[in-house]
């Protein structure tokens, strides 16, 4: 429990997070193990940056680094649910986790496959009491909504890495990754009436890993700390000779950073839809971000962030992992 000064304890937000690891993801799931204000109730893993068996072993490697063997992995999806599976070795490495050196895990997955698991835990949880945090393609979720929409009004919120805007997309010209490999799912998702939080290519690219950046974080000398800067800091990361850059974007962590510190996000409420028919635009995010069509508003869309002050709360935190 956290404690505010005058005040009753305040209990941590229960996450579940769904993730395709990745070397962003590595992050984002260090950062939330790291943080007193979130309780990691499980991982479920799809495929997404590199296949399912490679996002789940990255999954329980990245548990044990942590001390965190307790956190259950619950392997999902193994494609999209109508295309063929698309992966991005060309940017993560082989493994999904370039860099990162990690040992082979000991840990292993749950039994049930991660949709199934989802439906019986929400089913069992009070109403409200799970927030999904997704760093992937949302297969998962969306499995489980189609084979029992009932949960929907159960789930708190979904906070997501997908979708772009003004960045235009990062797979293809309109298309953001997350939201390319699975569309469909994405679509599902976008039209269940959770509560939904996205954090899109356009916030995301306002939070680089510049050297100044990582420099404090190679400063804590752990070995948590070390691998991150080793994935985030390699000179052939894919971002840095793409764009030019001078690091690459630190895509998935801004989804924990924005539950740990909304006030460092900025954003407008306004609708989403995901192209799945168009050739030349699956999977893009259609944003009404100025409201000129009647549609309903079904996402919080962030476009912006103080990007050093997350990199200072990043830093902080990964220094509590030995």
């Amino acid at each position: 429990m956290m404690t505010q000064a005058g005040s009753a304890p305040i209990a941590p937000r229960r996450i579940v997070i769904d993730t395709d690891p990745g070397q962003d993801d590595a992050v984002a799931i260090l950062l939330a193990l790291a943080s007193p204000e979130l309780m990691v109730e499980a991982i479920t893993t799809v495929a997404g940056n590199v296949p399912v068996a490679l996002t789940t072993k990255n999954a329980c490697a990245l548990l044990e680094l942590a001390g965190r063997t307790d956190i259950p992995v619950f392997a999902g999806a193994a494609r999209p649910l109508h295309r063929a599976p698309i992966s991005a070795e060309h940017v993560h490495g082989e493994t999904g986790m370039a860099g990162a050196d990690l040992p082979e895990p000991t840990l292993r997955p749950q039994a049930i496959d991660a949709a199934t698991w989802l439906v019986d835990m929400l089913r069992r949880e009070p109403e409200g009491a799970i927030t999904l945090v997704c760093l992937g393609p949302m297969t998962n979720l969306a499995l489980a909504l189609t084979h029992a929409p009932d949960i929907a009004s159960r789930i708190a919120g979904v906070v997501a890495m997908g979708g772009a805007q003004r960045e235009g997309g990062n797979i293809t010209p309109t298309a953001e990754f997350n939201f390319f490999v699975d569309p469909h799912a994405a679509r599902i998702v976008m039209h269940s009436g959770i509560p939904i939080t996205l954090l899109p290519l356009d916030v995301t690219h306002r939070a680089i890993a510049t050297p100044a950046r990582l420099a404090p974080i190679a400063a804590v000398g752990t070995p948590v700390t070390n691998m991150v800067v080793r994935m985030l800091g390699a000179e052939d990361r894919f971002e840095k000779l793409k764009y030019g850059w001078e690091g690459g974007a630190l895509h998935d962590p801004l989804t924990i950073g924005w539950l740990l510190k909304p006030e460092l996000f900025s954003g407008r409420d306004c609708n989403v839809e995901i192209e799945v028919d168009a050739p030349l635009c699956v999977g893009q995010s259609v944003v009404d971000l100025w409201n000129v069509t009647d549609r309903v508003p079904n996402a919080l869309w962030i476009n912006d962030v103080d990007s050093d002050a997350f990199y200072s709360l990043l830093t902080e935190r990964l220094a509590l992992l030995d």
